[in-house]
């Protein structure tokens, strides 16, 4: 007959425990069937689970592990489990599984128990619960503060609608991001992430900054907003906008460059892409002058935004070509996954405005960045509460793996 047996160890960490353990069920041939370990601040939990149909064996190795165990410092207990609740623990293994990653400048207990109560009420189990962030450093309060903590699901989503309304309402409520992934192939193999500019990648909407030199600030101003809002159709509103830049001196456009923001966490966003192998893009309702601009600073691969037409020195109030509505920043990212011979679910897309929901709804991971409410609600995932590298979480990359404020 068959014994399943689950062992679990509790204890301080040391070099080569689970070679010695390993080494007393090899000696006894127990098949181990699973096994996980976790350590933190040097106490580790560990947890095989075996069998064997040789009953002496599998008695004289426990003998051995009790012995081991109180050699090295562990507690150790065995939990017997029977076919049919292991053949039910197999069946299981098969769902769907979700991660939910939460994220704040600082994360209390009382964020953690708001987001695993939603869990909860979803029906989800919680398998792992892992810290992404760097440990943060006491006595240092002029860091750069982040934290994250991503929550491995195991269950069925009972509601998904429920959730998402749930997830966004405590979003609001405590200042904190959640994201909601399925954990499949796809989410740890993105290949592209394609950006908006403004108020994304920097902080600023440059038709306003144009427009200000133009002494139309107001006039555009207002229109930008609407358009953000969703109010207006992108195409209209923009001609309208330029329409109001004409007879200004292009000599300005440097001027504005120079003063751009880079928007918080990007810069480091884009130089750990870069370093992972993901492909870069900017597809903008902007202007091409200043995504160039971008791209040479932030070493971006491609850029795709409006031309504004100069004559003899002197902006025209036109526009060259197409122009890079929402409608077109979808068409593009469709078209530089399809060059790189790679599905939609590999692609990220990241922005803020309502013009930008297109290409977030087909994207794999569609982020929301310091949205609007109406992009924020439509959007698949939504950062607020930290810098633009909060999406390097939504990867599940590791602050550690990127040795830097780790």
């Amino acid at each position: 007959m068959r014994e399943i047996i689950l062992i679990s160890f509790l204890g301080p960490d040391q070099p080569n425990q689970f070679t010695r353990l390993m080494q007393v069920l090899s000696v006894h041939s127990l098949q181990i069937l699973d096994v996980g370990q976790a350590v933190i601040h040097n106490q580790l939990t560990l947890g095989i689970v075996v069998a064997s149909e040789d009953q002496t064996a599998t008695a004289l190795a426990m003998k051995e592990i009790l012995i081991l165990a109180h050699e090295i410092g562990l507690t150790v207990r065995f939990k017997p489990i029977t076919q049919v609740q292991y053949e039910q623990w197999v069946s299981e293994g098969g769902r769907t599984r979700y991660i939910v990653t939460a994220l704040a400048p600082e994360l209390e207990a009382s964020h953690l128990q708001a987001v695993t109560q939603i869990v909860s009420e979803q029906g989800f189990n919680i398998e792992t619960v892992t810290r992404l962030s760097g440990r943060p450093v006491l006595n240092e309060p002029e860091q750069s503060k982040r934290a994250c903590v991503e929550f491995g699901l195991k269950g069925q989503m009972l509601d998904a609608a429920a959730m998402r309304a749930a997830c966004l309402s405590l979003s609001n409520e405590l200042n904190m991001d959640i994201a909601v992934q399925e954990d499949n192939a796809y989410r740890r193999n993105r290949r592209l992430v394609c950006f908006d500019m403004d108020s994304t990648l920097i902080e600023q909407e440059v038709i306003d900054e144009l427009a200000i030199e133009a002494g139309v600030g107001a006039q555009v101003a207002e229109i930008t907003e609407r358009a953000m809002q969703g109010e207006l159709d992108f195409q209209e509103s923009f001609r309208a906008r330029v329409a109001l830049l004409k007879g200004m001196d292009a000599s300005v456009l440097s001027k504005i460059a120079e003063r751009l923001t880079i928007t918080d966490g990007a810069e480091r966003l884009i130089s750990t892409l870069k370093a992972l192998g993901y492909r870069t893009a900017i597809l903008s309702g902007g202007f091409q002058y200043f995504a160039e601009y971008l791209q040479a600073k932030l070493g971006i691969d491609e850029v795709h935004a409006n031309i504004l037409d100069i004559q003899d020195g002197v902006v025209t109030g036109e526009v060259k070509g197409h122009i890079v509505d929402g409608a077109r920043k979808a068409l593009l990212l469709k078209q530089i996954a399809d060059e790189m011979g790679i599905s939609l679910e590999q692609a990220i897309a990241v922005g803020d405005g309502a013009n930008d929901l297109p290409m977030l709804s087909i994207a794999g991971l569609g982020v929301a960045f310091r949205a609007k409410p109406l992009v924020r609600e439509n959007a698949k995932q939504a950062i607020s509460s930290v810098g633009l590298d909060g999406v390097l979480y939504l990867l599940g990359v590791h602050d550690k793996d990127l040795n830097r404020d780790a």
